[in-house]
């Protein structure tokens, strides 16, 4: 089996706008790795780089969530191919985040950065095996780099996320850590 790589982000971003977008480029060029693309399963950037992995012929996994669903009419975007449910949110997120090989974290609110938050939180105490966890956009720069602060985090765990700009180098990354071993 391919290696599994968990895509955060907004559920906002519409189709055409520029997150919704970044994340179809980005679902794209994990499928052209041959990579599957894992993501929340429902809208917003989970939709286009599940749209994005589908357009390439690649595998999409979303892992959706009951309780979500409970409170908002929601259901898996139409190019995810296996549905993985959870019954609560916090089982979705750890899901997502041991369940892979690698993270990619594009622009989001506090959800999304609560992903990207626990993921690296894992890593920095080894809970989880190491993985890449990828930043994408200037979001997460300026958010971590007004976060960073060596009185709280050691250089080595700043070294644990890898922060890019676009999908193309996030897929770069992708390539170089996960297929060039």
């Amino acid at each position: 089996m391919s290696h599994i790589i968990s895509i955060f982000g907004s559920s906002a971003p519409q189709p055409g706008s520029a997150d919704y977008e970044a994340a179809r480029e980005l679902g794209q060029r994990v499928a052209r790795l041959g990579l599957t693309v894992q993501t929340g399963g429902y809208r917003g950037v989970m939709e286009g780089a599940s749209r994005g992995a589908s357009e390439e012929g690649g595998h999409v996994i979303g892992v959706t969530c009951n309780q979500i669903e409970e409170f908002l009419p929601l259901e898996a975007n139409q190019w995810v191919e296996e549905e993985i449910r959870q019954p609560t949110l916090r089982q979705r997120v750890v899901y997502l985040v041991e369940r892979c090989d690698a993270i990619v974290v594009m622009p989001g609110g506090i959800g999304t950065l609560s992903e990207l938050a626990m993921a690296w939180s894992l890593l920095q105490v080894g809970e989880i095996a190491s993985k890449p966890v990828v930043p994408v956009g200037g979001l997460w720069q300026r958010t971590l780099a007004a976060f960073i602060d060596n009185a709280y985090i050691r250089p080595q765990d700043v070294t644990l996320l890898k922060q890019v700009r676009t999908p193309a180098e996030a897929a770069s990354v992708l390539e170089d850590r996960l297929l060039s071993v």
